[in-house]
């Protein structure tokens, strides 16, 4: 059985590597590991997949360059040498650089949370937290974890854990003391606005789960809506829990909102798009030039689930996201709303190496159904502009859905129809900016933090009054942030709101704030508009795919007479 996993992998911030032998011996075996790992790369890579003896010859003298010069680095550099930092975050990136933007390699840290991000779940108190100046601060305790059960809130600074102080600790540092065998308990100190003193937590730990689903709720009425984050090994189940949850049999539509989620494993990403396309449909292809074209299917079927589908976008939509959008497209099964998506359709395979260090190597590409290539061109970008300025590509094909429509490829997946994110205005812009709102972000003051700081009762009614529009206006004149009343004015419902969602997500939790904030989103909103269209979009292809069946059935077998 092998133990290589096809999975996305758009590109994980560095981390920290984590020694956990002794240098001299972990040296050896770094430079055991990446003359493997350039053996391999020239096996895949070279200019003929049947190997040589000159071929041979030369991969043997480059291997024998590349252990001399780390051998001259080693010994006569200036200052003595971090081989691990040399190896990981220099010649083995630097190597799988030149192939494409995608394959990756993992230090022994990145492959655990990437390992975490694949199963779904992890062991500790489940809380996200961040960098804040000097210090770590609570992002968001996860919904149902026990730290959100102990009390930690959002914009809490954890001041030490068991004892160890937490100032000049990175954050990773800080989430692998919070994390630890399921039932042990970790003691925590966190500094909160309106306390005088540090307040003690006795948190006990559990397994957290990494939830792909982050909201699932009746937006409007007879209209559910969920969101994906990524694509884990339980993307599945929490979806087939969410869509029982909101009853979607009796529901007029779904909108699938896909925005921002970066990918996962194939797997989930077929298993999801079987949920909504009918039996024997195809939903993705691959192919690379060591690997046979491997088609996959709709095995079950959406069983009966006929209600229209708007699926949401965005250009941080990637990967398994698009595998699931240009499915739902090319069948015309649902219309999709939003911004032109990312184009990462180069496929992964992760291979185990030594020492908890894992490789992600770009072995095929992907289709959709109707032929598209998800994947857009890289070969002319930095690797920077391709990951964060890229601009909306040029089709460089055209294909038809099931229905006759023309769809474009070769740069992720187009949009049916375009709606752009809102752009802040510059009162907007400034306070966001000056993260006025946010309770985690330090800047210089959360009117979050010192609101909730005076105690005030929260419940699920809480609406923003005058009063608190008058706190909020002292608080900007507390932090001399220059505004005018028409800028108050004019901008008084945006104001209203971001309060509110950062209030309901301190009191009740992630997905409390993102309903708050989805109500008037305006491509949500385009999606909502959008429903009738997609009902319309499906039930004629259902016709179309009827009459060609139908058409089929009736021609003759064919001459079938035999010849002398």
């Amino acid at each position: 059985m092998s133990n290589r996993l096809e999975i996305r992998a758009i590109l994980l911030p560095p981390t920290e590597s984590e020694a956990v032998m002794k240098p001299e011996r972990r040296g050896a075996l770094l430079v055991l590991g990446v003359l493997i790992l350039s053996a391999v790369l020239g096996g895949l890579y070279g200019p003929s997949v049947r190997a040589t003896a000159a071929g041979t010859s030369d991969m043997q003298d480059s291997i024998k360059n590349f252990t001399r010069v780390l051998s001259i680095v080693q010994q006569d550099y200036a200052i003595p040498v971090d081989t691990d930092h040399a190896l990981y975050d220099g010649a083995i990136p630097g190597m799988l650089r030149v192939l494409d933007p995608h394959s990756t390699f993992f230090d022994p840290r990145q492959y655990a949370l990437l390992r975490e991000d694949q199963r779904g779940k992890y062991y500790g108190v489940g809380m996200t937290v961040g960098p804040q100046e000097n210090h770590t601060v609570v992002l968001a305790p996860m919904p149902g974890s026990p730290a959100s059960k102990a009390g930690i809130r959002p914009g809490d600074i954890i001041q030490n854990v068991e004892g160890k102080a937490t100032d000049g600790l990175t954050t990773s540092e800080v989430a692998d003391l919070l994390k630890g065998p399921k039932g042990t308990v970790v003691h925590i100190a966190v500094l909160r606005e309106g306390y005088t003193d540090p307040l003690a937590f006795s948190i006990t730990r559990d397994e957290i789960p990494k939830h792909s689903v982050d909201v699932a709720f009746v937006v409007r009425p007879g209209i559910g809506y969920v969101r994906l984050s990524g694509f884990n090994e339980e993307t599945d189940t929490e979806l087939a829990a969410a869509l029982k949850q909101l009853d979607v049999s009796n529901l007029e539509g779904l909108i699938l909102d896909l925005r921002g989620n970066p990918g996962g494993l194939l797997n989930e990403a077929v298993s999801i798009s079987d949920m909504f396309l009918d039996k024997n449909q195809l939903i993705v292809s691959h192919h690379g030039r060591a690997s046979q074209e491997r088609r996959y299917y709709a095995v079950r079927g959406n069983r009966g689930l006929q209600e229209p589908i708007v699926v949401l976008v965005n250009g941080g939509s990637a990967s398994a996201s698009e595998i699931v959008t240009g499915a739902i497209q090319d069948h015309d099964r649902g219309l999709v709303v939003g911004e032109q998506t990312f184009g990462k359709g180069l496929v992964q395979t992760v291979s185990p190496l030594s020492e908890n260090t894992g490789l992600a190597l770009t072995t095929a590409r992907y289709y959709t159904p109707s032929g598209r290539l998800i994947q857009r061109d890289y070969k002319d970008v930095s690797l920077y502009d391709y990951l964060y300025n890229h601009k909306n590509p040029q089709p460089t094909e055209v294909k038809l859905t099931d229905g006759g429509r023309q769809v474009f490829g070769g740069g992720g997946i187009t949009p049916d129809v375009t709606v752009s994110e809102p752009t802040p205005n510059p009162f907007q812009e400034l306070l966001l900016r000056r993260d006025v709102f946010f309770p985690y972000r330090g800047g210089v003051g959360s009117f979050t933090t010192s609101f909730l700081g005076t105690k005030p009762e929260i419940t699920r009614d809480f609406t923003v009054t005058e009063a608190v529009i008058a706190q909020f206006r002292r608080h900007l004149d507390k932090e001399n942030i220059k505004y005018t009343d028409a800028d108050l004015t004019d901008n008084l419902d945006w104001v209203k709101r971001e309060i509110k969602k950062e209030v309901f997500i301190s009191a009740f939790g992630l997905p409390a704030g993102y309903e708050v904030e989805l109500q008037n989103d305006p491509q949500v909103l385009q999606a909502i508009e959008s429903l009738p269209q997609a009902r319309a979009l499906y039930e004629n292809v259902r016709k179309i795919t009827a009459q060609r069946a139908s058409a089929q059935a009736s021609q003759p077998l064919g001459n079938f007479q035999s010849r002398p």
